[in-house]
């Protein structure tokens, strides 16, 4: 007698003749109907199973069947006593097929369940490592530019997969940014990734061209990439002092750069890396001038679905990048969006990696200094000296971190000591230099020591006028709306905004003028009569 426990393909016998059924032989669907034994020799079946089993001698087939599916059969030779089975025999085989069944089954269920655990578990083990993988070649910190700002984000998604993203010290100064995305997922991809990542750090200090850099880590990479693999790159070299960025690109997505003219593309082509031998990547040239950003992503961004199967898209990222944010709010803003669009409970298809720079640039300003100022900036602060009856009293440069707004307050107040101005519209004065100056370095510098805020003080004909101007990380400072207690507390209105407002009424005139992604703050105060500034502050 044989024990048959099938696999879900086949019957495979335990013991006994190694016998299968097939799921296409016609034996296998008259078991699985049969109401009792089966006897092998007096059936009649176009069955190459039942030809085996009658040449190894099997007499009779039981068949086991739990809940009308075939998983498993009793094969039985001839008996010792050379007689027939009798009724009570096959009656026997029928209550024990019945009663082995359903455990036969259980027992099924429990090993099936016992590998999916093992498999599972390799595959969550697997995941472990791939993570700790890319979390090891991960930047720890990002590079601290003078006049630049630069922002990353990377967001891996629960099968993880091959994004990286790098900042690779070069000579004179130069830095370079990479940013890639390695086909596949899990340990494979990882260490595809952390493979190229060496290469790249090996390779860029020493052969410099973005060009040659991936040409080399092509042929690098080509022999040791396993099959259906590849990694799409760009790597870019940025000249800080100078804004020049020389970039070439290995089938990656083309980064975007938001300008005073609007969105444009770094356009660049070639062939990912691991791909095919003897690659060239042709080098291009741009240059980013102050207030211009740049944004390399991966494409888990744009290519992340919604409920409905739409796809985020690059027309919504280039859009989007037209925001006038620093680098920092502006990867805040794209993840915001990109939550609004796929909504709650999104299972996150791809890794998300996001580098943005700002060339944030500017002039700096010392005591007693006229300002050396960029172009787009000129006409918003042009020296009092110049105009008919201007006189400057003060020009300065104060680092962008909270508490150098007092230092601009009494800076001011210093200055216009010898106007004679009466002392309670000094402090009026005072109160809204402060507010403006906490306002430039809160958002316009972001509480960054090393991007500066600038004071200029000016009696224009029978003015004085008090500029401050920032560096514009948050973009243009809004207008003041009048706020109202009640509709702040019903959400109506956004929480901030007192601090506009009481500039306001603080001087006899304020005007906030845009240049580029700043803006200058010009407080005016009139010398001659008591003017506006006199009344009282409401609200």
């Amino acid at each position: 007698m044989s024990v048959h426990a099938p696999a879900p393909a086949a019957i495979p016998t335990a013991t006994g003749p190694a016998i299968e059924i097939a799921p296409n032989d016609s034996l296998f669907a008259y078991l699985q109907s049969a109401s009792g034994v089966v006897d092998a020799e007096r059936l009649e079946l176009d069955s190459p199973a039942l030809g085996e089993l009658r040449a190894a001698g099997i007499r009779l087939v039981v068949p086991l069947v739990a809940q009308g599916e075939l998983i498993g059969a009793l094969y039985l030779g001839p008996r010792l006593s050379d007689q027939d089975y009798s009724t009570d025999d096959r009656r026997l085989l029928t209550t024990l097929a019945a009663q082995a069944a359903p455990a036969i089954r259980v027992a099924q269920l429990v090993r099936e369940q016992a590998v999916e655990i093992q498999a599972r578990e390799r595959l969550e083990q697997e995941m472990r490592v791939a993570t700790l993988i890319q979390q090891q070649f991960l930047p720890r910190e990002l590079p601290q530019l003078p006049d630049w700002q630069v922002a990353a984000y990377y967001g891996p998604a629960r099968a993880v997969g091959g994004d990286f993203y790098d900042f690779i010290a070069l000579p004179d100064g130069r830095i370079g940014i990479v940013v890639g995305d390695v086909t596949d997922k899990g340990v494979p991809a990882a260490l595809i990734m952390a493979r190229t990542q060496s290469v790249l750090r090996g390779e860029a200090p020493r052969v410099g061209s973005p060009a040659a850099v991936l040409e080399r880590a092509n042929e690098i990479l080509l022999p040791e990439m396993p099959a259906r693999m590849f990694v799409t790159c760009l790597y870019m070299v940025l000249e800080p002092e100078t804004g020049k960025v020389v970039y070439a690109n290995a089938g990656h997505n083309l980064p975007y750069v938001r300008t005073a003219g609007g969105v444009i593309e770094l356009r660049a082509t070639g062939m990912p890396l691991g791909l095919l031998p003897g690659m060239d990547y042709p080098e291009h040239e741009a240059v980013l001038a102050p207030g211009e950003s740049v944004l390399l992503y991966s494409d888990g961004l744009v290519e992340a679905h919604d409920r409905a199967g739409d796809m985020f898209g690059f027309p919504r990222l280039r859009e989007l990048m037209a925001t006038e944010l620093p680098s920092t709010e502006l990867l805040d803003h794209l993840l915001d969006e990109l939550h609004g669009f796929v909504g709650k409970g999104w299972d996150q298809e791809d890794d998300i990696t996001l580098v943005a720079l700002q060339r944030t640039g500017g002039f700096g300003m010392t005591v007693g200094e006229v300002p050396a100022q960029t172009a787009s900036a000129t006409s918003v602060a042009t020296s009092a000296a110049a105009r008919p009856g201007g006189r400057v009293l003060l020009r300065a440069s104060l680092p962008g971190e909270q508490g150098n707004e007092r230092v601009a307050m009494d800076q001011v107040a210093a200055a216009v000591a010898e106007l004679g101005i009466a002392p309670d519209r000094v402090e009026r004065l005072k109160t809204a230099v402060s507010e403006a100056a906490m306002n430039a370095i809160e958002y316009g510098s972001q509480n960054d020591p090393t991007i500066p805020v600038d004071i200029a003080v000016d009696v224009e004909g029978d003015d004085l006028v008090v500029r401050i101007t920032d560096r514009g990380l948050s973009g243009p400072i809004g207008s003041a709306e009048e706020p109202d207690l009640e509709k702040k507390l019903a959400g109506d209105q956004k929480p901030r905004g007192w601090g506009l407002f009481l500039i306001k009424h603080m001087v006899d005139a304020m005007e906030v003028t845009p240049h580029g992604t700043g803006q200058t703050v010009a407080l005016t105060l009139h010398l001659e009569g008591a003017g506006d500034a006199s009344h009282p502050v409401q609200g």
